[in-house]
């Protein structure tokens, strides 16, 4: 009995054998073909020559690509360069299509469009209101009303406009309820077609972090009255979480505030972190945010307020946050 099984089962060994060929071939070439295995002795081939007696005219770089410039300082490679923050990101924040801004009796609006698109807008508002015009310049952005002037020029923030109704240098409260109102009924996606010539920032002219020995500060190539107002506005919206971060004071004249502040050091503190220090829990800290007037621009400083530690790292971070809002 047992050697007719063992011929039964010797039987099979061929047809075994010849599947397991086949299979083989299937994983190369079949249905169930690994790519993986084309590529383990790849080689590179030589590169392609054309003939001596080409035309070279007709023969050009399809995309050509630029040599790189070598004009400007080196980076040091070890430098820490971080990209800059925008406004949405840890706080949530979209800015309306209009708002106010406010310093002592100056009083604008804020257009979160640009000037290309906001121009027409302010045309369109003289012409529904058929105010007389007594001048108009688009480069210069201004509209002479015989009941005002209106003003248009780039906010702080990229992408956005700040429109004012004026006579004298005083604000005309009238005249600037109305163009919120109308602003306000338009959208950004209105006609961009207009002979206003943005008033875009360089790139020498855009805000940097810098390191002043073991202090940061931001500098800022606005006047400070414009920072101050965008800055008041950002951080009433921001800054009003009570033990993470919450503004305490606003000084318009002083051109500060202060702020209650938890810095990422503290919060991610681990327990055991907690045990050995003499704060048995997280803690935030006064941070006072002080605006300086330095010719056409300003600086940007986070001073410790209070005894607790107030790290470098703790006052970048700090002030990444709140230059965001002027992005």
């Amino acid at each position: 009995m047992s050697s007719v099984l063992e011929k039964r089962a010797l039987k099979w060994i061929p047809l075994a054998l010849a599947t397991a060929v086949t299979l083989t071939g299937c994983a190369r070439d079949g249905f169930y073909d690994d790519r993986n295995l084309d590529y383990t002795e790849a080689t590179s081939a030589p590169p392609l020559i054309l003939p001596e007696t080409r035309n070279t005219e007709r023969y050009r770089d399809a995309l050509p690509v630029p040599q790189a410039a070598s004009q400007g300082t080196r980076l040091d490679e070890a430098a820490d360069i971080r990209p800059p923050q925008s406004l949405t990101i840890g706080s949530g924040l979209e800015p309306e299509y209009v708002e106010r801004r406010e310093v002592g009796d100056q009083v604008w609006l804020v257009v979160a469009a640009d000037t290309g698109t906001v121009w027409p807008q302010l045309e369109e508002f003289v012409r529904s209101r058929q105010l007389s015009v007594q001048d108009s310049s688009a480069s210069q952005g201004i509209i002479v009303t015989s009941q005002a002037d209106i003003r248009l020029q780039s906010a702080l923030r990229s992408g956005s406009s700040e429109v004012r109704c004026e006579r004298g240098g005083q604000t005309m409260a009238s005249c600037l309820d109305a163009l919120e109102s109308h602003l306000s009924s338009r959208s950004a996606s209105a006609s961009l077609s207009s002979s206003w010539t943005a008033q875009r920032l360089t790139d020498e002219q855009t805000l940097q972090i810098r390191q002043q020995g073991d202090e940061w500060e931001v500098v800022i190539p606005q006047s400070i009255d414009r920072v101050w107002a965008e800055l008041n506005h950002y951080l009433e919206l921001d800054f009003a979480q009570e033990g993470q971060r919450d503004l305490l004071a606003a000084d318009p004249d002083g051109h500060s505030f202060l702020v209650e502040y938890m810095t990422k050091a503290e919060s991610e503190r681990n327990p055991l972190q907690i045990i050995f220090s003499r704060d048995v829990r997280k803690m935030s800290q006064e941070i006072r945010l002080a605006l300086q007037s330095n010719g056409d621009q300003t600086v940007l400083r986070a001073i410790n307020a209070g005894e607790r530690a107030f790290s470098a790292d703790d006052q970048r971070e700090l002030l990444e946050r709140v230059s965001g809002y002027l992005r």
